[in-house]
């Protein structure tokens, strides 16, 4: 099968293209695992992360791609949930442990035997992927399987995010960083919270734009100063100039849930402006969002159908995996980027 491989640790300001196109064998599902044809997968900012080694994968060469949608083409022999022919998707968590303490409450995203599709195991970068059903998904007819993509990784993530700011109907919340995610949680503010004003900060122009487009009832630059303190913000950009950008945003009892995977390195001196009586005292909070769970996923779909939630996309074709991580590593960014395959 045709693949688009991470073989190495690449710095992309190398101007190196990461991925290498591979002929790889065909997965044999086991027991209770399913062969996916895939037919889409998404391309997210955290692929970067990967190709650069802040979360680095377990071994090279490595298939990437954690937003795949695709066709069951076999099942093992005890999978019983999904059939040949079933539409399915699968989200970043492809396995966890099931026994630990976390597992057992629900929060196998914490479990420490954790593991990641397109990092820990081959993704969907490929024509084909093989994945325990207990982490696959049916998929709501009312999505084209483009749409479906992004919603697995960019909206189920930031249905996450969403859930823990604790955000009330009538609150205020700021959206910083608007590219695949953000565009997605939008369009749940504004159906779970019909009251609640939409604050997007962007450093990019085209960004701010969308934000209006979508609804937002401000839009700026991310080192702006809001018009109105907000109850909730949620970053989803790789640099720290906004966490301190949002401390200053945030009123009394706040929360800033930052929404990444990885934090990049080369604006860690913007830690250093924090002023604990001006940014962080009189209770405001700072919580990290880590992975998801498979009910985050399975919830989300059942919302984003109700809702419904249609992603901007722009797809690309497997052989140009290369191109769309470029272009999310510069910033072109409106909606979701997703890679066909068939």
């Amino acid at each position: 099968m045709k693949a688009m491989a991470i073989r190495k640790i690449t710095d992309l300001k190398s101007g190196e293209s990461p991925l290498e196109l591979v002929d790889l064998p065909v997965p044999v599902p086991k027991d209770k695992e399913v062969l996916l044809k895939v037919s889409v997968c998404g391309v997210c900012h955290t692929e970067l992360d990967e190709i650069e080694g802040r979360t680095p994968p377990l071994h090279f060469p490595v298939v990437p791609g954690h937003q795949i949608v695709g066709r069951v083409e076999k099942a093992g022999r005890h999978a019983v949930r999904l059939s040949a022919g079933d539409r399915a998707g699968v989200a970043w968590i492809y396995w966890a442990c099931g026994k630990c303490k976390f597992c057992l409450e629900g929060r196998e995203n914490l479990c420490t035997d954790f593991m990641a599709t397109g990092r820990d195991a081959d993704g969907g970068y490929a024509e084909y992927v093989a994945v325990s059903e207990d982490f696959a998904y049916p998929l709501p007819e009312i999505f084209s399987d483009g749409e479906a993509a992004p919603l697995l990784c960019a909206g189920a993530i930031g249905y996450r995010s969403l859930r823990l700011t604790g955000l009330k109907d009538g609150e205020n919340i700021g959206l910083i960083g608007f590219g695949a995610s953000g565009h997605l949680v939008i369009k749940m503010v504004r159906f779970q919270y019909p009251n609640s004003k939409v604050f997007v900060f962007s450093r990019s122009g085209p960004e701010r734009e969308f934000g209006r487009e979508l609804g937002a009832f401000w839009s700026g630059d991310i080192g702006d100063e809001a018009p109105e303190k907000l109850a909730a913000i949620i970053d989803t950009t790789p640099v720290w100039k906004p966490v301190v950008a949002a401390l200053r945003n945030l009123e009394r009892g706040g929360r800033l849930v930052i929404n990444a995977i990885r934090k990049e390195d080369g604006d860690k001196e913007e830690l250093l402006k924090v002023d604990y009586s001006r940014d962080l005292w009189m209770e405001k909070e700072i919580r990290s969002v880590a992975n998801i769970t498979r009910k985050d996923v399975s919830d989300f779909l059942k919302l984003a159908s109700e809702i419904p939630i249609k992603p901007e996309v722009q797809e690309f074709p497997l052989e140009d995996a290369n191109k769309a991580l470029l272009e999310i590593r510069q910033g072109k960014i409106r909606g979701a980027k997703v890679l066909r395959i068939s």
